[in-house]
């Protein structure tokens, strides 16, 4: 007794189902300026600095520094 192989079956898109590559999901635009980071790995300069200040002075007296590290993660695209 041999051993014999039987090919398996090819599977085929349907005409009515599109394959995933033919558009399926939407793709990055040319209107997409920068590449979609993490908010927690935004914008690591004045992140430590916000964080050293309200962790050194408290929350009240760091203003400045929270609110330079929105301004920044707002040039990066995050709605904050």
């Amino acid at each position: 007794m041999g051993s014999t192989e039987v090919p398996l079956p090819v599977a085929v898109p349907s005409p009515e189902i599109p394959a995933v590559n033919e558009g399926s999901a939407p793709a990055a635009t040319a209107t997409d300026s920068k590449p979609k980071k993490k908010i927690c790995c935004a914008c690591p300069d004045t992140k430590r600095l916000r964080d050293e200040c309200i962790v050194e002075h408290g929350e009240s007296a760091c203003t400045k520094w929270i609110e330079a590290h929105k301004r920044c993660l707002r040039a990066e695209g995050f709605n904050v």
